[in-house]
């Protein structure tokens, strides 16, 4: 015998062995004599003995099996004196079948305790538990319950073959033949089962793939012989298709890993994966895992799959790639289980582990002197990393030699070679040849290897040519005063041939000089002051001025040298106040002094500059004080109150050495808007502008008096009047058919005989009345002649304006005039003021016209604004029929051109021209 198949022989033997040890062979077990549905009997130890509950069957079908291994009753169940047993079947976890035998015996003192029927099978009860009568359930029927059937899968012929028996219990009362139907019978996979109608044998009719149909249910029915009928209800029947190991394990996933070159041992590279189709948790799917190939490098778990490093010499350089079989096999690797391999390929992945390698050992290279910007050298490497990554990209230095910076070292990344360039002119004569040490290193860092960066040793060697003369030092440093005379010597700049090291037959020259401060010696090199040096000049920057000079030998090469001088400041400048001596002061408010803030710059640097000093100048007029002296500025401050204009005002101002001078500011005080100066009366002088605005102003209202007159002014028909003894009725103008009365203008009158012009040609037509009286006869009784002519014209508000003086001739002889307002009692003469008296007696047609014309006006400006419709009654119509019963009868259209110098018709106005007239009387009477 092979030792593997007597290793598996002896295992198979000792499980068999602990399973019967684990498992009894028989319990005993106590019930009452009628057991009901649900009474838990015992139970199997299924957990400690790895027993599979899904395989776990009853002999018995009154008692049934749960996954736990409770053994429970399913149906009434009467146990007799001599007791009652019955077998529990099962199978451990290899797949090894056992069984037990429990033993029932009546218990009579448990004779009345009563379980309910419906207890689920899945939750355990507890033995001889009681439940109350509510909850007892009706007896159902017994019913036959067989034991689920098992087939091999792939079962070899002869076929058909014998399952189980399928019994009902009713088979003791009837003559009965048995039916199945259903998946494996009547529907997919079709025949493979069938049931001997007389014994209730099932058989199986062709092999089966557990794998495509791992389980069949199927129908059983019991039915009478004569009347046909079934003498049960249908029963389930389960079929299950025992698996055998028929299917090899395949590998699933990627089997592409990559891991670090020269990783440490146990490095996790990659994990195999595997399925197998056979049953889960059996020997027929357990897979061992091994390497076939690559076990120097690479181990695998052989349960887990997982690959790991095994050594930490993995060497990228050496080689890339791996490639790596194995072994995938069922039933935990015995040789007769089922296998597969599969090759998984591992890339080694770069590290730094090589640094750059010169191809040399040294090199030499030879540039003239004088020379910049020049490639003088490449320098090749290898490196044994990946390509075109930072382990393989070189970086090179130049560790040595290069103190003065006169080269430069660069990578052509095309290549990985270094390239070295002159940067700054060598020069011969201070060495013929210059000693390198260049490194070659890796953008990357190096790794796993205690190994450092290479050097190697670079001569240069620099040619000689012939140079211009050299300035010793090249750059001079010249300390100066400003404002130096002109003529001094300041220093003596020379410069030497470098292969003579001579200044024989060289001569100097100023290249640069802006200003031309500097004047040098054509031979000698001496520097003199040639014009006043200005600290505060533009030129300078930062008190440096720079000079270039340039020499040149006897084979006109020539050289440069560059001179700066530093300019040291003397006290040169005074301290001005900026931005200028013209200076606004805006008002302030009633009671408040304004100010105004003065600045001081001085050109010269400390000490010669600020802080400065602010005063006023002694014998000042004493209108102004400084206040607020800051380093740079002070404030300037009304003392008294100061009338708008521009003032002078002397401000002595000084530098920290007491050196500055007075200087005259022109102060203008003034109103201020957005800091700028307004226009306004000046308490002082109106100034050429407010002259300007005022003729404008007169020559505008010239011109709108033109307008007014032009406009009111028309051809009046000049009436003459006669001596009468009371009032007249006037005829103004001559009205029209249409005509519409606009206003009125009235005149006055004093006396007869003078002649009256009207004023407003729009009025033809109004019929103006001119009252005049005087002591109420209704006549103006004789006063001082009329001198000139007045017009008056109505506004709305009856108020009358003049436009000419009046002036009348006293009795004495003299003239006054009216100053043409109402109820004005104030009259001039040219010398004398009249009282109001007397101007009343003498200006008696004022005082009718002032009673009576308010009353007109008033009348008047009512016409004028209401439309021809609405006109009052009495007022009188061109052309119009009077009505009937009118004392004046039809007035014909030739009635207002009657006899002018006949006054009968003055009987005949009517009522309420005659109510007029007695206004008028009344209210001259009362004057």
């Amino acid at each position: 015998m092979a030792p593997g198949v007597f290793c598996v022989s002896l295992l198979a033997v000792i499980m068999a062995q602990s399973v019967e040890c684990c498992v009894p062979h028989s319990i005993q077990a106590q019930v009452p004599v009628e057991v009901r549905p649900g009474y838990v009997i015992s139970q199997v130890p299924v957990a400690g003995c790895h027993i599979q509950g899904q395989w776990l069957t009853s002999s018995d079908p009154h008692f049934a099996m749960r996954s736990d291994g409770t053994i429970v009753t399913v149906d009434v169940t009467t146990v007799t004196a001599e007791g009652r047993s019955f077998w529990v079947r099962g199978r451990d976890g290899g797949g090894r079948r056992w069984r037990m035998e429990v033993r029932l015996s009546p218990d009579p003192e448990q004779e009345h305790i009563q379980v309910p029927m419906r207890v689920p099978l899945n939750v355990p009860a507890q033995k001889g538990a009681q439940r109350g009568p509510s909850e007892v359930l009706r007896r159902s029927k017994r019913r036959w319950s067989p034991l689920p059937f098992s087939i091999i899968e792939q079962d070899i012929p002869p076929f058909p073959k014998d399952v189980e028996l399928v019994g009902s219990d009713s088979s003791v009362n009837f003559t009965v033949y048995y039916m199945i139907s259903g998946p494996g019978v009547t529907m997919s996979p079709e025949k493979l089962f069938s049931v001997d109608r007389d014994t209730g044998m099932v058989r199986v009719h062709y092999p089966v793939d557990r794998e495509q149909y791992p389980k069949f249910v199927f129908t059983a029915q019991v039915f009478d012989r004569r009347s046909g009928k079934e003498t049960d209800r249908p029963l389930d029947i389960t079929v299950l298709v025992e698996d055998i190991n028929d299917n090899a394990p395949t590998f699933s996933g990627l089997l592409t890993f990559s891991v670090l070159e020269q990783c440490k041992p146990g490095t996790e590279v990659g994990e195999v994966k595997s399925t197998d189709k056979d049953e889960a948790d059996t020997p027929h799917t357990k897979i061992r895992y091994t390497l076939l190939t690559g076990g120097q490098f690479f181990t695998i778990g052989s349960h887990s799959g997982l690959i790991t490093a095994r050594t930490s010499t993995l060497d990228r350089e050496t080689q890339v790639v791996h490639a790596v079989t194995m072994e995938i096999r069922d039933m935990d690797g015995a040789k007769n289980g089922l296998f597969n391999t599969a090759t998984a390929t591992i890339t080694l992945l770069d590290i730094n582990d090589n640094p750059p390698t010169f191809r040399e050992t040294t090199y030499k290279a030879t540039i003239k002197e004088n020379r910049a910007d020049v490639l003088v050298l490449r320098i090749p490497v290898d490196d044994k990393d990946e390509e075109k990554t930072p382990n393989w990209n070189a970086r090179f230095v130049i560790t040595q030699g290069n103190e003065n910076g006169n080269f430069r070292i660069d990578t052509d990344h095309e290549t990985n070679e270094g390239l070295l360039y002159v940067v700054k002119p060598l020069d011969y004569e201070k060495g013929k040849t210059v000693k390198l040490m260049i490194s070659a290193q890796n953008e990357a860092p190096l790794v796993g290897m205690a190994g450092t960066w290479l050097s190697i040793p670079v001569d240069v060697s620099v040619g000689d040519e012939d140079e211009g003369p050299e300035f010793t030092p090249p750059n001079m440093v010249i300390r100066v005063k400003e404002n130096t005379p002109n003529g001094t010597l300041l220093s003596t700049y020379t410069a030497l041939d470098p292969e003579t090291k001579s200044s024989k037959g060289i001569k100097y020259y100023t290249k640069f000089d802006p200003g031309s401060w500097i004047a040098v010696g054509e031979t000698t090199g001496e520097l003199r002051v040639a014009n006043t040096i200005d600290l505060e000049s533009p030129l300078v920057t930062n008190g440096a001025y720079t000079i270039t000079i340039k020499a040149v030998d006897e084979s006109k090469k020539s050289g440069n040298g560059n001179i700066t001088l530093l300019i040291e400041d003397v006290n040169d400048n005074v301290p001005k106040i900026v931005p200028g001596t013209d200076l606004t002061l805006c008002e302030e408010e009633e009671g408040q002094m304004g100010s105004i803030t003065i600045e001081a710059k001085d050109a010269d640097l400390s000490p010669y500059a600020g802080p400065f000093n602010f005063m006023l100048p002694e014998g000042h007029d004493g209108k102004w004080r400084l206040r607020d002296i800051q380093n740079g500025s002070a404030v300037l401050e009304q003392v008294v109150e100061m009338a708008r204009g521009v003032y002078a005002v002397p401000v002595r101002v000084t530098d920290l050495q007491d050196k500055g001078g007075v200087q005259v500011l022109s102060v203008r005080v003034c109103q201020c808007l957005g800091g700028e100066c307004v226009a306004k009366r000046s308490s002082v002088s109106v100034g050429i502008w407010g002259v300007l605005a005022m003729l404008l102003a007169f020559l505008l209202l010239l011109l709108l008096c033109l307008l007014f007159v032009f406009y009111c002014t028309t051809k009046g028909e000049k009436i003459y009047m006669e001596d009468c003894s009371g009032g007249m009725l006037l005829k103004s103008n001559t009205e029209a058919p249409g005509d519409e009365v606009k206003s009125a203008a009235l005149l006055i009158v004093p006396s007869t005989g003078v002649a009256v012009d009207t004023v407003d040609s729009s009025m033809k037509g109004a019929g103006l009345v001119g009252l005049l009286n005087q002591n109420g006869a209704g006549c103006p009784a004789p006063g001082p002649p009329l001198i000139g002519q007045q017009t008056i014209n109505l506004n709305r508000e009856s108020v009358y304006q003049t436009s000419s003086r009046q002036d009348f001739l006293t009795a004495q002889g003299q003239s006054f005039y009216s100053t043409g307002q109402y109820g004005g009692g104030n009259f001039y003469t040219d010398t004398t003021f009249l009282k109001q008296s007397q101007a009343s007696s003498t200006l008696s047609a004022l005082h009718t016209w002032k009673t009576n014309g308010l009353y007109l006006g008033k009348k008047l400006v009512y016409f004028g604004d209401e439309s021809e419709e609405r006109y009052a009654d009495d007022v009188a119509r061109a052309y119009d029929y009077e009505g009937e019963g009118s004392p004046a009868g039809s007035v014909g259209c030739c009635s207002d051109f009657g006899d002018q110098d006949n006054l009968d018709f003055l009987d005949s106005l009517g009522s309420k021209f005659k109510t007029l007239a007695n206004i008028c009387m009344d209210k001259e009477e009362e004057i």
